[in-house]
């Protein structure tokens, strides 16, 4: 039998979160509301959370904080509530690892949909269920390090790498030998709100196989795969 998804939303306004609440309820979910940090961090150490519909503006910590703390500590996926028209909200909330945004007051069918498109798109993710590994990387003698978000050439010299080519290489590098689809890279980096957005990763590959390949125009540890996506080919070890 198929276990019913648990929606955790963080949300300190009593009647929007009863709404959604008894809304989601309806359409086959388990719904757990947390009106704050403390409380969100508690249901999540209670039992497995599916998703989280987080709102900006909360009491203490604000959900932008929640949400790159949840990203550091976990994979689950976190749609973000934001104000009408508070874009720099939105765009923050991305770069924080956030999988989507709704702008309110939103269509709670609309909401409904993006859980649904959020949810799917995490089950075709290669499987795993551990939080980002933290231990440093290497492969054909360059050396990824997460923990100190740097990367080490074989000559020792360090690479500057943006945020987003640090991120991507990071995917890369931890399902070596996989093909990895533009979208499930989006996933795994950007987030699943940026469809709209898909040829910046052939953008940050190719500015990735400038510093890392010895031929960037014949590429030998990221590989395209055509109609699939890319393949980092190199062996990948901890040290």
């Amino acid at each position: 039998m198929e276990r019913t998804p648990h929606c955790l939303i963080v949300e300190d306004d009593q009647e929007i979160g009863g709404l959604l609440s008894r809304f989601l309820s309806k359409h086959g979910f388990r719904v757990s509301i947390a009106p704050d940090g403390r409380a969100m961090r508690r249901t999540l150490s209670d039992g497995a959370v599916d998703i989280v519909v987080l709102d900006v503006m909360l009491p203490g910590e604000s959900g932008l904080e929640l949400c790159r703390r949840l990203r550091l500590e976990s994979n689950v996926p976190v749609i973000i509530l934001t104000a009408l028209g508070e874009e720099t909200d939105r765009i923050i909330g991305l770069e924080m690892g956030a999988d989507d945004y709704l702008a309110k007051p939103f269509n709670q069918r609309e909401l409904l949909a993006r859980i649904r498109a959020v949810l799917r798109r995490a089950a075709s993710l290669p499987y795993n269920p551990r939080p980002v590994d933290a231990r440093a990387m290497r492969f054909v003698g360059w050396c990824l390090d997460p923990a100190k978000r740097r990367l080490q050439a074989p000559d020792g010299r360090l690479v500057m790498l943006t945020s987003g080519e640090f991120d991507l290489l990071a995917a890369l590098c931890q399902h070596p030998q996989r093909v990895l689809s533009r979208d499930q890279l989006l996933d795994l980096t950007i987030g699943r709100a940026a469809d709209a957005f898909e040829r910046s990763i052939d953008i940050r590959i190719s500015r990735l196989r400038r510093k890392i390949e010895a031929d960037p125009k014949n590429p030998q540890i990221i590989t395209t795969v055509r109609s699939g996506g890319y393949l980092f080919a190199a062996e990948v070890t901890s040290p």
